[in-house]
């Protein structure tokens, strides 16, 4: 479940975003260009390299399996460098400075559930306080731009193979789906819903947040509010024919969010007492889960839809698989009587068996487990291979929204990202990016 936007902050800044800009077209990072080195201190090691290809000289071994090691006292580490984890041996770097550049308040990757990196991995998207969406070089992690139309909940989705496009709706949904050159700042509306649906009072067409479009970008599935966010309903779209295919009354019962499936098969609605999977034309339905929890919806080994959550109620992270129904139970989450909260990453397509997970919130007298306090990749089976990534230092968690660590990771299981607050106990959060060498993360069988 996702927070939403308040986009009031928006209104306000944007008679002297021209100015903002302005000052700091001299780079987003203070006047460094992003290609240079730069030297600082990360728990007393001086590192001077923005490349991760020194870290990996001689290899990467993944800790695997239960590891129970604590996270490790590090100073905030320097926008641009890469450091080595120390316990899990991965190449980490802060990706941006929101103190020294146009992110205002802060900086921070938006949700596990949205893919933060464009088609060729070259660009991030950032969220700032503030309700724009930023720009980064996901090279050489330098401020690229703000971005000029989406704001708030745009609900932003990559173009899924032309690195300079993404999809965006108007804030908190309007009735068309927008195209946006990054480079060009170039708009295109590619889907116009008004007097095309079945509810005449249809005003935000959305997933309220947390949805994606099918893995291609073809088939999309939308919630519907009138006006006054009274929930009408749900549609199926094809953008590549521009045809809706279904429609499903709510008749008021709003649901949590709502998402296509990687494959284009399924439109998966949460509801707070339930969460279903439905076929593209809404002709049948699955019961996925008795609660909504946090989730994302992945590939399985045989590239199947998979739903993958935590379920508080059983005591279990699983997935479901869309196609079957075959629920499997992944591993326990009340270790020694312990408790935590979670957010699912899905969007390694490239990459189908695997779920990125990220842990924080963590309680009971038994303290810190194995699975608390850090990102890790886990595999969509039961008695799964497990790897450790990295400790993300939300420690302690403040308790707020925007201080979630929500880890998101591309396409091919290589990068990662995260937000921290680096142990600041508060919502002074900057965005962080793991990198793994090529095949780190081995095929399911």
């Amino acid at each position: 479940m996702k927070k939403g936007n308040n986009l009031s902050v928006v209104l306000v800044v944007i008679a002297f975003c021209a100015l903002l800009l302005f000052s700091a077209c001299g780079g987003g990072n203070g006047g460094n260009d992003g290609g240079s080195t730069s030297s600082g201190s990360i728990g007393g090691t001086t590192v001077t390299t923005k490349s991760c290809s020194s870290i990996y000289a001689s290899g990467l071994t993944l800790v695997t399996g239960t590891d129970n090691t604590a996270p490790p006292s590090l100073l905030k580490p320097t926008k641009g460098l890469t450091f080595k984890d120390p316990v899990y041996g991965t190449c980490v770097a802060r990706l941006t400075d929101h103190a020294n550049e146009p992110p205002v308040g802060f900086a921070r990757n938006d949700y596990s559930r949205r893919q933060a990196f464009n088609a060729n991995d070259s660009k991030i998207l950032i969220y700032s306080e503030n309700g724009f969406w930023h720009l980064y070089d996901a090279v050489t992690y330098a401020w690229i731009k703000q971005l000029s139309g989406p704001a708030g909940d745009a609900e932003p989705q990559w173009h899924p193979t032309n690195p300079d496009l993404l999809y965006f709706v108007p804030t908190n949904g309007g009735l068309t789906i927008i195209e946006l050159n990054v480079v060009t700042n170039q708009t295109r509306v590619v889907g116009n819903f008004a007097n095309r649906l079945p509810w005449a009072t249809a005003a935000h067409v959305w997933t309220k947040s947390e949805g994606s479009p099918s893995k291609d970008a073809r088939y999309w599935g939308f919630m519907v509010d009138d006006v006054n966010w009274t929930s009408l309903g749900a549609f199926t779209w094809d953008m590549q024919t521009d045809t809706i295919l279904g429609t499903m009354n709510f008749n008021g019962n709003r649901p949590d969010n709502v998402s296509m499936s990687p494959t284009g098969n399924y439109i998966v609605v949460s509801w707070l007492d339930g969460t279903w999977s439905y076929t593209r034309d809404f002709s049948s339905r699955t019961l996925v889960n008795a609660v909504v929890e946090h989730a994302d919806i992945a590939l399985d080994v045989n590239e199947d839809d998979a739903y993958v959550a935590v379920d508080y109620q059983t005591g279990w992270v699983i997935s479901v698989n869309l196609r079957t129904g075959v629920r499997t139970n992944i591993f326990e989450v009340y270790p020694n009587g312990t408790a935590t909260a979670f957010h699912f990453s899905g969007k390694a397509y490239n990459r189908p068996g695997w779920v990125l997970m990220s842990a924080y919130a963590d309680y009971g007298a038994a303290g810190r487990q194995w699975l608390h306090r850090k990102v890790y990749a886990v595999e969509l089976k039961a008695n799964p291979r497990i790897y450790n990534l990295a400790h993300h230092h939300v420690d302690p968690y403040s308790g707020q929204y925007w201080d979630e660590p929500h880890a998101s990771v591309n396409r091919d299981f290589t990068k990662i990202m995260f937000t921290s607050n680096w142990n600041a106990g508060n919502i002074d959060v900057d965005a962080y990016m793991i990198e793994l060498p090529a095949g780190a993360i081995p095929a399911s069988n």
